[in-house]
């Protein structure tokens, strides 16, 4: 009987360690503690599954305590919360949107098999335990707090990964060694990294083989999966994304790839709360730019008063682009944007011509990214018509201000990492959409002591900019809502829902027949669902 009241518990075991094993993936396996404040927020949130299992503490404690005698009574009461709080979970996580899976990886499978052994040790103990009710207020404090023993099994398999991540590290800066007239190019910045890297490809492609970094492949791990199973010998050019939440992890990425170029896109607030300050960031961003080779050639943003007052330790070749700052080597004017595209003239510095380009692609920040692919692309030989050719036929970036037509509603797809500026920018792309005006939002997140700030300086750009705001999450949003009030944005055009299938639902229904564009800005990971 005592095994048949197990059956339930070790379903609802197995059942958490998914959870925690998807949100410790989503929080880089508790890198610079990531996973352990995520899991004391979720028990600060207190939700209805933990409510029921402190109950059930409770309640295990009192028999223990008083040594009542197990019996049927108690094997039942066991079998039956395990279900019940197993049953809650699985109606609770039903009603949340699983927007990134949890990717089955060799790491993840030697975590399973670390926590295996970690549960199987523990219930070897409780063989030595004769209180029947003891085993029972032990197993299930097991699983309550089995977030902190998958951050002990992490810890256990640090030098494992370690090994691991060595050995193809060299097989990666063998292969690099080996290419010998390889041309690898950095691209780093608080936002922005993706959308240049993959317009630099697009127009690069046009007269060499570029490889850019697979989708947001932009760590340590990331390059070296691109370099050991992408990279090949017909390729020209290795375009790699660098991303960072401390300094120094863009200088270790540029140790690892030896870039002779880097693209700074700009430097913003985003990952502040891990960063520490904006000097932080700044310092890190520039690690690229700095760790170039006196012969390489960066390319910095003349509008970025963050990277114009740096001050460079590095004599390499400098290009600046821009749009505001006229004393730039490359630089757009006369942009105009519409629901089709964007079309601007470009002026290269020493050549008083002007010359006109088209793209598909929306938004002042994706001007600058194209601005950065031509200062490159004009080193690397590229003629203007090549250049004009390539930009026309610039792929839109995924979840970038990227336009999806469904019916009679445009979606300005821009859910992929908001940031205060770039935020800013899609709400003005929005402003000169022909027809209904719609954004749906959560607002923006890692901005620390300034997100409430930041968030609140979001929500009052929207009152010339769009008709109906959707807010996605009542608790996380509320800094927008302050926004929305301070410049008396109509109430009854304001709506808040739990998550966005409820968002997308009430945007079919309120743009009925007309035509209608929603800017769906930021959509943010599970690990922030309410």
């Amino acid at each position: 009987m005592f095994y048949i009241s197990l059956i339930p518990f070790m379903i609802l075991l197995i059942y958490d360690l998914k959870k925690s094993l998807h949100m410790a993936q989503q929080n880089l396996y508790n890198d610079d503690k990531r996973f352990l404040k995520w899991t004391i927020k979720d028990i600060k949130s207190f939700k209805t599954p933990l409510k029921c299992s402190v109950v059930v503490l409770i309640t295990l404690i009192l028999l223990v305590l008083f040594k009542l005698e197990s019996n049927i009574i108690t094997k039942v009461y066991f079998f039956v919360v395990c279900l019940i709080i197993l049953m809650l979970k699985i109606k609770e996580n039903r009603n949340v949107d699983t927007k990134i899976k949890l990717k089955v990886t060799a790491r993840v499978k030697r975590l399973i098999v670390t926590n295996v052994i970690l549960f199987l040790l523990f219930y070897l103990g409780l063989y030595f335990v004769c209180d029947v009710n003891l085993k029972y207020l032990l197993l299930f404090i097991y699983d309550v707090l089995l977030n902190f023993v998958l951050m002990i099994a992490i810890i256990i398999n640090k030098p494992a990964e370690k090994m691991v991540y060595l050995s193809y590290k060299n097989k990666a800066v063998k292969k690099l060694n080996d290419m010998k007239n390889l041309k690898v190019i950095g691209i780093t910045g608080s936002y922005g990294k993706t959308s240049s890297k993959n317009i630099l490809s697009d127009i690069l492609n046009v007269k060499y083989n570029a490889l850019p970094s697979p989708k947001n492949f932009n760590t340590p791990y990331g390059l070296i999966i691109t370099v050991n199973n992408h990279l090949d010998k017909f390729d020209d050019i290795l375009i790699a994304e660098m991303g960072a939440y401390k300094r120094g992890e863009i200088k270790e990425l540029c140790d690892l790839v030896k870039p002779k170029y880097g693209i700074l896109t700009k430097i913003g607030t985003a990952h502040i709360e891990i960063f520490g300050s904006r000097e932080n960031i700044q310092k890190g961003k520039f690690e690229l730019i700095e760790s170039l080779p006196s012969d390489g050639i960066g390319v910095l943003n003349g509008d970025d008063e963050f990277q114009l007052n740096y001050k460079l330790k590095n004599d390499c070749k400098i290009i600046w682009i821009g749009i505001d700052n006229k004393d730039v080597d490359v630089r757009a004017c006369d942009i105009k944007t519409s629901n089709k595209g964007t079309t601007f003239n470009v002026i290269f510095k020493g050549d008083n011509k002007k010359y006109s380009f088209t793209t598909k692609l929306l938004g002042y920040n994706n001007i600058y990214n194209i601005l950065a692919s031509l200062a490159l692309s004009k080193e690397f030989g590229l003629s203007i018509d090549q250049m004009k050719k390539a930009v026309l036929n610039v792929r839109s970036i995924e979840h970038r201000l990227e336009l999806r037509n469904a019916g009679n509603i445009t979606y300005i797809d821009d859910s992929y990492n908001s940031n205060p500026v770039g935020s800013h920018m899609a709400l003005n792309v929005l402003k000169d959409m022909p027809g209904l005006r719609i954004v749906m939002t959560p607002g923006m997140v890692e901005l620390g002591d300034k997100s409430y700030e930041l968030n609140k300086k979001f929500g009052t750009y929207m009152k010339d900019c769009a008709d109906i705001v959707i807010l996605v999450g009542e608790k996380i949003t509320k800094p927008i809502q302050d926004g929305l009030k301070e410049v008396k944005f109509n109430d009854k055009n304001i709506h808040i829902v739990k998550n966005t299938n409820e968002a997308f639902a009430l945007v079919r229904s309120l743009s009925n027949t007309k035509e209608a564009y929603c800017l769906i800005e930021n959509d943010l990971p599970d690990i922030y669902n309410e």
